[in-house]
């Protein structure tokens, strides 16, 4: 773009119906996973809306990393190993902790007691 690209391009997004802000005062963006977190302090973000969604550009400069002790299990996998292994979800949960949310072995350690 030319000189004015700044100001170009806010008129582009205009026209496709964009909405774009800075954030301010964001202290942490926390990102969780079924087997970690990772946390990002003081961020830079930005919010770009459109007509029914929302994207968020976040720009850090360092961020933490933790694994969790115990990993999160969709409902979906837990309520299979019940189903499967005809148990309860507690012990469909327990078996998958105790196989690292390996969904045959957790089966196959349920169906084999």
């Amino acid at each position: 773009m030319r000189g004015g690209g700044n100001r170009e391009m806010r008129r582009m997004m205009d026209k496709m119906g964009l909405d774009m802000k800075e954030l301010s005062n964001v202290q942490e963006v926390i990102i969780k996973t079924d087997k970690k977190e990772i946390i990002i302090s003081k961020p830079s973000v930005t919010e770009m809306k459109a007509k029914d969604n929302s994207i968020f550009q976040v720009i850090a400069t360092s961020y933490e990393e933790k694994e969790l002790e115990v990993p999160i299990f969709s409902e979906e996998d837990i309520m299979l190993v019940c189903q499967q292994a005809n148990v309860s979800p507690e012990a469909a949960t327990n078996a998958l902790v105790e196989t690292k949310g390996d969904l045959a072995r957790a089966i196959l350690l349920l169906s084999t007691k």
